[in-house]
């Protein structure tokens, strides 16, 4: 399982941007969309928005070396969704869907991304680059996380309305929020507003 604290910068549905950091290459990969309400957040369109978004994870792709072709974008909506059905019944504390385990552990099975030491001294990776190379690496780094010790820190964001998913390695292991930036700073308003109410209520 990646550990690097890199992260996306989303965009809500109000048009606020935030950085969003969910400690894991799969769980990143599920804000590309989803089944469900989820597929209005598809993005997985084709090879090129496939491409586009491994450049934008932490993988951190160039994109011209990508070798992709619309059986894999079908193929990583495939795996993205077997991912959100897998994550949702760890934290539901269910049983795992047998239909979604074959789907990850039939991406697993491809070669992974070959690493490199780039001439900066920076992890690259060996191209040409292929989609099943890369939604491989995705999908080992779920077998990791499912099967290892931080499998019971995945968590849902706190806010009723954010479906984001994360694995919570932080020391505490309390954190709540997809964001402290986004969900957690909109509670805060929230319960601001609510004890001012309340101190207006009690001293009108």
């Amino acid at each position: 399982m990646s550990r690097s604290a890199t992260g996306l910068v989303l965009q809500a549905r109000d048009g606020a941007r935030f950085r969003f950091d969910p400690g894991a290459l799969c769980l990143e990969f599920l804000t590309t969309g989803g089944p469900g309400p989820l597929s209005r957040f598809e993005a997985l369109h084709g090879p090129r928005e496939l491409a586009g978004w491994l450049a934008l994870s932490r993988l951190g792709l160039d994109p011209g070396e990508i070798r992709a072709g619309p059986e894999d974008a079908a193929a990583g909506r495939r795996l993205r969704d077997a991912l959100w059905h897998l994550a949702r019944a760890v934290i539901g504390d269910a049983s795992l869907p047998a239909g979604d385990l074959a789907e990850v552990n039939r991406a697993a099975a491809h070669p992974a991304l070959v690493p490199r030491i780039a001439p900066d001294g920076t992890r690259a990776w060996a191209p040409p680059v292929t989609g099943a190379q890369a939604l491989s690496s995705i999908a080992r780094d779920a077998v990791e996380l499912l099967t290892g010790p931080d499998a019971g820190r995945i968590r849902e964001c706190g806010a009723g309305d954010c479906p984001l998913v994360f694995v919570d390695l932080s020391r505490s292991g309390r954190r709540r929020w997809c964001s402290m930036e986004r969900c957690g700073n909109r509670h805060k308003v929230r319960a601001l507003r609510a004890r001012r109410d309340r101190t207006e209520e009690e001293h009108p």
